[in-house]
């Protein structure tokens, strides 16, 4: 526990400003079963934990989301992390931290002097020609300035706001201490995971907080759309990027947000719509690196309904198999196959205890609901949101990419429908669903497949000499060890005791039997009414011995019954 306290004893009071902030939005009771408030008092630090009466009448969801909002950037973000956990949370709470953003009061230029000199060991003044010292915008993270290089170019600086990172680093080892407490302290708490979320939070922040690791993923978007002249992404600049600061081209566009400007600028909504889905869903079923948070405000347009992709700090990433996975999961929806879904979903469950006949149950009922539906009418949000349901009710926790690739398609049906209120994702899925299945198929895939397992074999068989012959060796030396797993353990234990007692009561009663046997066949002595005292020692031996029979057939008979509800089970 000691060593668990030095995390949080470095940032006490940030520890203490987060902790009064949680009690005065009523959240004390969190406070105390996770065990903060002791190690602020302990520290000498008083605790006022009254909460605020105008706010003892809101829902606990609403009270954590105020609560998020005046913590700050890391809370912020991990809000928007928790919005994309609908296998985790019920809708109430996806509401309310979707309600979190980003956005907050730019900080002064000069604020970011310092920093911005170091990147670039020379005055930003110097470096570039016209450099706006009012924002262009700002966000918790970074905010953005206008300027031109010397050639004339326009160009956007992305500067990290000064201190962000040690803040963001103080909030995470004070997460991490909260979640390990959480996680041991809390039952009900460990269904949510608290630790694995941390550990995916705290890497995406730490993503987000390099600004030339988001120029990187920029620059892999502007690579996949190269030959799509329709999807423009900012050019990067390298000489003067770093984790403090991007540098990056600028666009003149209209934003995605800025409907009334859309239709001055007689640009097509639908035209709009369907370009943006078909491009995000490619990033998904096509390159595997996707935008994660395809919103209208990441979003600007060009004449001849082009798109501008900005703001690629938050990404997600799909390996080969999840993609294939992801096809046979919206296939199976396609052709109602209840079968395909529950083998995708049970995959997904990494080994986790499921009843899945229930599950299977569950799947099949939502199949009922959409038998008689149209694909082209379907809602994609609207199935996805039922398919968490169904994996939150059984308590499945889904894998973090998958976590963000629903919120990210659900996110776009939700945008597209602003610009198209007869759009329907599942028609643009449809033609890309055929060709990443027949990409499988493809003889290119299947050679490759081929030599994959070719190679796998030949490893396993030039390995497997070798593990042999470690293995003898080991026997050799006497270090041989074999561990057994063995289920039902206490079980087994139980059942070995009672036969322990049972062979022990009928070797005693074996040993009555044998005893008042003897001693009635002796003579004399003192007598109790008439018979001899001899005689009613073996007559109580013999009902002792009777009754012990009486319980060892009982016990035996009760043991093989409850073996008999067992195998029925």
């Amino acid at each position: 526990m000691i060593w668990g306290l030095m995390g949080p004893a470095r940032d006490l009071s940030r520890l203490h400003e987060i902790t009064s902030v949680l009690i005065r939005h009523g959240l004390g009771d969190l406070v105390r079963r996770a065990g903060v408030g002791s190690v602020l008092e302990r520290a000498g630090q008083i605790l006022h934990w009254g909460e605020s009466a105008e706010l003892a009448h809101l829902e606990p969801p609403q009270r954590i989301r105020l609560a998020m909002e005046k913590l700050g950037p890391t809370f912020v973000k991990l809000g928007q992390l928790l919005s994309t956990r609908e296998d985790l949370f019920t809708p109430e709470w996806i509401e309310e931290f979707e309600k979190l953003q980003s956005e907050v009061a730019p900080v002064p230029f000069e604020s970011l002097l310092p920093e911005v000199q170091a990147a670039l060991k020379a005055s930003p003044f110097d470096v570039f020609d016209e450099l706006e010292t009012p924002p262009l915008a700002s966000a918790s993270i970074a905010q953005v300035h206008r300027a031109r290089l010397k050639n004339g170019t326009r160009v956007v600086l992305k500067i990290r706001r000064p201190g962000i990172k040690q803040v963001v680093e103080a909030d995470l080892r004070i997460l991490s201490y909260v979640a390990g407490l959480l996680d041991s302290e809390v039952e009900e708490a460990r269904r949510y995971q608290p630790k694995e979320i941390l550990a995916q939070f705290a890497n995406s922040l730490e993503r987000e907080l390099d600004l030339a690791m988001e120029a990187r993923n920029q620059d892999r978007f502007a690579n996949n759309f190269r030959d799509d002249t329709r999807i423009l992404v900012p050019k990067i600049y390298w000489e003067w990027t770093s984790p403090v600061m991007n540098v990056q081209e600028y666009i003149e566009a209209i934003p995605g947000n800025d409907r009334e400007a859309i239709d001055t600028a007689g640009l097509d909504r639908k035209a709009l719509a369907r370009r943006g889905a078909e491009a995000v869903l490619k990033m998904i079923l096509v390159d595997g690196f996707f935008h994660a948070d395809p919103h209208p405000g990441n979003v600007f347009y060009l004449p001849g309904n082009r798109l501008v992709l900005i703001d690629h700090g938050m990404v997600g990433r799909l390996t080969r198999a999840r993609r294939h996975q992801i096809v046979d999961l919206l296939a199976g929806v396609a052709r109602r196959d209840e079968e395909a879904m529950l083998d995708v979903v049970m995959e997904w469950t990494g080994g986790a205890d499921v009843d899945e006949s229930r599950l299977a149950s569950d799947l099949g009922e939502l199949l009922f609901d959409y038998a008689d539906a149209p694909i082209k009418d379907l809602h994609i949000a609207v199935l996805l949101r039922k398919i968490t349901g169904i994996v939150r009710k059984h308590s499945i926790v889904l894998p973090p990419d998958l976590a963000l690739l629903f919120k990210c398609l659900i996110t776009l049906e939700g945008s597209a429908l602003q610009y198209d209120p007869e759009f329907r994702l599942t028609n643009h899925l449809a033609p890309l669903l055929e060709r990443a299945a027949a990409e499988r198929y493809e003889p290119k895939t299947i050679i490759n497949r081929g030599r994959h397992s070719i190679g796998e074999i030949y490893n396993l068989m030039t390995t497997v000499p070798k593990d042999l012959a470690r293995v003898i060796r080991e026997m050799r030396r006497g270090r041989m060890r074999v561990d057994l797993d063995m289920k039902r353990l206490d079980t087994f234990g139980k059942q070995l005791d009672e036969s322990i007692d049972r062979i022990t009561v009928g070797i005693m009663t074996a040993s009555l039997v044998i005893g008042s046997s003897i001693v009635m066949t002796v003579s004399g002595g003192p007598q109790i009414l008439g018979v001899p005292l001899l005689i009613w020692l073996g007559l109580l031996g013999y009902l002792i011995a009777f009754c012990n029979s009486v319980w060892i057939i009982a016990s035996i008979w009760r043991s093989r019954r409850n073996q008999r509800r067992v195998q029925d089970k």
